[in-house]
């Protein structure tokens, strides 16, 4: 879809992982996407690169923990906002915001500390206009956490 509408702030949905609903900044400023991630772990499953990882999808709640597994696409440098570099592990899942679907990249990576759970990057939002003053243009995600 193209010329699809979003705000600076949305719910959105990663059914590949599974979570249901989490709460995603949008940031032109950054390239790739990030997903808060704990508990990191690579292992290999009939020869395929794998990571589990532990996300805690909303903010100011560590009691709520979703573990998931996803094969690794790459395991590269990024920067930091702040322009400190870390190794993270990639990897490759649909995201769901309102009617709008697609497969993104995304790096997983410690934001305990942050205010969002998710950033979607640059990379993620082609074809997409983002209104810097509005939020949820999509709806909010019903969840049962």
């Amino acid at each position: 879809m193209d010329n699809f509408t979003i705000g600076w702030r949305e719910w959105l949905a990663l059914p590949g992982l599974p979570i249901p609903a989490i709460k995603a900044k949008i940031d032109t400023g950054a390239r790739t996407s990030a997903l808060h991630a704990f508990s990191v772990e690579p292992y290999e499953s009939n020869s395929l690169q794998m990571v589990r990882f532990g996300v805690h999808p909303l903010q100011r709640r560590l009691d709520l923990e979703i573990f998931c597994e996803a094969p690794v696409k790459d395991f590269r440098e990024v920067s930091d906002s702040g322009g400190h570099r870390e190794m993270r592990y990639v990897i490759e899942t649909e995201i769901l915001m309102g009617q709008l679907s697609r497969r993104i990249e995304i790096t997983l990576t410690n934001r305990d500390n942050m205010k969002f759970r998710m950033l979607l990057g640059r990379t993620a939002l082609a074809g997409l206009l983002v209104a810097p003053d509005r939020s949820y243009l999509l709806g909010r995600k019903k969840h049962k956490y």
